[in-house]
């Protein structure tokens, strides 16, 4: 029998005056990620709850995480519903905290949070029918095993993170050994085109890099404590940066990794979603077509706040025709 599985949301609202005062209380750095393209809000979160209740009812619990701020929309007595606030979960010396690491590698400590849980980010959606062994089997993570190269394009750039994220496992890991002992969960053909990369990058005796398929992501926590228990004064100093720093912090993707790198997981197919790193009608209308079963739609970071606006426009009718149908956690 199949255990209970959650989901986990992050949401931030931009517009939040006591958020936005204790934000510029804080010292930023050359390192430090601040760009609004950090906090935007598309106002698309009420298609998030729709796509859940409609494609995947089963999820046991919803938690959903904030500041302390709520959307007008949300329905805080739906029984699903768990609202948490940073306060709740997040120890007290890394507060207030206006970069997504600190909260995301403190998920395991959220109450009552099931063991198995999924991860996504407010641009991260369900748009087709999902089942729970689309995420978990056999108690193990769903994920997809691809070796990628770590190419950092200049000093703001997740690939830094990325590379420390890297060094943390090829320190604890033997590439060529787990490979081995885990053959038919790296070279699998449900991987399609990113086998490729793997067999290309399999002479190099160090994991290169690990394909990160921004989608939501399968956890245990369990491999959250054991990450936390080993490398705890790394992920501490993470904890305490008030912003992103891309030189010296590591991110949920670590915890990620681990799982892949000890074999922790069962292989999933890569047509199972799709990350799109651009944004215009063509997209959104592919979007729209339901190929995949979950997509995320990334803030492109060159928009102007013109382009912005029309996109937004353009992103949320499409929405509203895909999920005309208010959900129950809507008021």
């Amino acid at each position: 029998m199949e255990q209970k599985i959650d989901f986990v949301i992050l949401w931030v609202d931009p517009q939040d005056e006591e958020w936005q005062k204790e934000k510029v209380k804080y010292t930023e750095n050359k390192y430090t990620d601040t760009r609004n393209v950090r906090y935007r809000d598309w106002d698309t979160l009420k298609y998030w709850f729709r796509g859940v209740e409609k494609y995947a009812p089963w999820v046991n619990k919803i938690h959903f995480v904030t500041y302390g701020h709520l959307p007008k929309f949300l329905n805080t007595n739906n029984p699903k519903l768990n609202i948490v606030n940073h306060k709740d979960f997040i120890p007290k010396e890394y507060l207030p905290t206006f970069s997504s690491h600190p909260i995301e590698l403190n998920l395991h400590k959220i109450k009552d949070l099931s063991e198995q849980f999924v991860y996504f980010n407010d641009d991260m959606f369900v748009i087709n029918k999902v089942k729970p062994t689309d995420f978990f089997k056999n108690g193990k993570p769903r994920d997809m095993a691809s070796l990628t190269p770590i190419i950092s394009t200049g000093p703001l750039d997740i690939t830094n993170i990325c590379l420390n994220n890297m060094s943390i496992i090829n320190s604890e890991f033997n590439k060529r050994r787990q490979i081995r002992k885990n053959f038919f969960k790296w070279y699998n053909l449900k991987y399609g085109k990113y086998l490729f990369k793997t067999i290309l990058l399999s002479a190099w005796d160090k994991f290169t890099g690990i394909t990160e398929h921004h989608l939501c992501s399968n956890f245990l926590k369990t491999s959250y404590n054991i990450v936390w228990d080993k490398y705890f004064s790394i992920i501490d100093e993470t904890c305490k940066h008030k912003f992103r720093d891309l030189k010296q912090d590591v991110n949920q993707w670590l915890i990620r990794d681990w799982q892949i790198a000890e074999g922790n997981f069962i292989p999933r197919s890569y047509k199972f979603g799709k990350a799109y790193f651009e944004l215009n009608s063509n997209i959104i209308s592919e979007i729209m077509k339901s190929k995949y079963k979950v997509v995320c739609i990334n803030d492109p970071n060159d928009l102007t706040d013109e382009e912005f606006q029309a996109l937004k426009k353009e992103l949320c009718e499409a929405f509203e025709k895909k999920f005309p149908e208010k959900s129950k956690f809507e008021i």
